[in-house]
């Protein structure tokens, strides 16, 4: 039904919704005849909070319906499976490279997987790896395995890395993906500063205490 609708006649069908539903809170008594709720009347501040957040909530399923079209597998069916089922993509930042490792309690007619890649705040995805022309990523067999894979053609910024599973009649499945932030060297010297700078600071601080109170206050 919200399908059909343009995204102000969802939120205005959302509107009429809640405005009902707080009606009908401020029309209950009790048995006295005295309202439960009498501050539930809605004034117009109040209809213009309610209209905004409606529109909040149509355009957040609006966008998760968009999200749910550009991926399948496990992704598709929830977010957090990854997680629970032990397939979460992990990575690690060495020397600018990135390193991506998955693994699979149990795989079933998989041939390999095809790693993905993405600049952030994109949309399309492109090939980056396969199993069809690089052995670590074919299958380890039933019982599934660990999995890595060394990137080493990152430019600074943001990239989402998307991990599909391939099976023997050639269909995808998302399985798992995540956003790695890569750092060009001169922010990285920032941080290494700062951190040598919290340190530091941290030391002279120590100092300046044993110094006034040598005793440590006994």
């Amino acid at each position: 039904e919200l399908d059909k609708m343009s995204v102000e006649e969802e939120v205005e069908t959302l509107v009429q919704e809640e405005m009902k539903k707080k009606k009908v809170i401020s029309n209950l008594r009790n048995a006295k005849g005295v309202d439960y709720a009498p501050w539930m009347n809605i004034s117009a501040e109040d209809e213009s909070r309610i209209r905004q957040l409606m529109k909040e909530k149509a355009e957040a399923r609006r966008k998760r319906q968009e999200q749910e079209k550009s991926v399948s597998g496990n992704l598709y069916l929830d977010s957090q499976a990854q997680e629970l089922s032990g397939t979460g993509l992990n990575y690690k930042i060495i020397d600018g490279e990135i390193e991506l490792e998955w693994a699979t309690k149990s795989e079933s007619g998989t041939k390999g997987f095809i790693v993905k890649r993405r600049p952030a705040k994109t949309e399309e995805f492109s090939v980056i790896a396969s199993y069809a022309d690089w052995g670590p990523l074919q299958s380890k067999g039933v019982d599934g395995g660990i999995y890595r894979y060394l990137d080493s053609t990152a430019s600074p910024g943001g990239w989402v890395y998307r991990i599909s599973e391939c099976d023997s009649a050639g269909v995808e499945s998302d399985l798992c993906q995540c956003l790695v932030e890569v750092q060009t060297e001169e922010e990285q010297r920032g941080a290494v500063i700062a951190a040598a700078g919290i340190v530091a600071f941290g030391i002279i601080a120590v100092v300046a205490g044993l110094t006034l109170d040598p005793l440590g206050g006994v």
